[in-house]
């Protein structure tokens, strides 16, 4: 399906899967090649992204990994700040996202940051570090869709939902509710490794082409996460390969955007599945 999300006046095209690379600013993160925290680490890593072949850098600044640390709103902003302040003057003209779950600091670092996206991985507010619930506010709206719906930037809506079913019925109302706010570009992430046990993770895998029935791009992010490890044996460190078959896959089953820390890697699948889909011959 062709897509395109509108980045504060710039179209970008989606019928051509884009990759969006992963940056890190954390202690904890699970996979350490992605950890950059100093000044020098941060903009080689931004710059690294678009020079392989992505178009989006997704800065995050609180791990999600199970186990990991909690970290404060103070500490989360201080971090992103540094980040964000580093990758707009080394890559001004790049989509920049920002990985968080807390509405007041997507405002802030959409509003006075740099950043273009929301990527919010609490399917706004249903849970948040490690599939803990969050403390919501008894209200018709959770308070990210109010943000998404002000700001009218793109979102990030990913699903914590352990089936298909449960989370295309999910999406059919979150989505109405963003709609009803204002929201105006939503991009829909099955949420793998989040809230699915290693066999539900598969299953959805298996059928995630559904999710085109929703006419809304879709974003994979499965890159080294233990659904590949914890099936193929080794640990984040070696699971390059089935990121690069997972990957590949989604592209097949239509995914818009893939979420990875290697970037050449998928920049090359894509190419590969768009040479095939033309039926180029040399």
């Amino acid at each position: 399906m062709e897509y395109t999300i509108n980045i504060k006046g710039r179209l970008m095209d989606l019928s051509t899967p884009q990759v969006m690379g992963i940056l890190n600013v954390t202690p904890d993160s699970f996979y350490s090649g992605s950890r950059k925290q100093t000044e020098m680490e941060i903009a080689q890593r931004a710059n690294q992204i678009i020079e392989e072949g992505g178009s989006i850098i997704d800065v995050g600044a609180f791990s999600t990994r199970p186990g990991a640390d909690e970290v404060s709103e103070e500490e989360e902003g201080r971090r992103l700040k540094f980040a964000l302040d580093i990758v707009r003057r080394e890559q001004p003209d790049a989509a920049v996202s920002v990985d968080t779950y807390r509405p007041t600091l997507a405002r802030k670092c959409i509003e006075e940051w740099g950043a273009d996206i929301i990527n919010d991985v609490s399917e706004g507010g249903i849970t948040g570090i490690a599939n803990v619930p969050l403390e919501q506010k008894q209200e018709e709206y959770p308070e990210m869709f109010r943000v998404v719906g002000e700001l009218k930037v793109p979102y990030i809506l990913m699903s914590v939902q352990p089936t298909l079913e449960t989370m295309m019925k999910g999406f059919a109302k979150e989505v109405q509710q963003l709609r009803d706010l204002g929201a105006k570009d939503i991009i829909l992430d099955p949420g793998f490794g989040f809230g699915k046990n290693l066999i539900q993770n598969y299953q959805i895998y298996n059928e995630m082409e559904k999710l085109n029935v929703m006419e809304l791009p879709v974003l994979v992010g499965i890159s080294r996460k233990s659904m590949i490890y914890k099936l193929l044996g080794g640990d984040a460190t070696t699971s390059l390969n089935g990121t690069s078959v997972l990957d590949t896959i989604a592209l097949m089953k239509g995914a818009s955007i893939l979420r990875v820390h290697d970037v050449k890697e998928a920049a090359e699948a894509v190419k590969i599945i768009e040479a095939m889909k033309e039926g180029r011959t040399w």
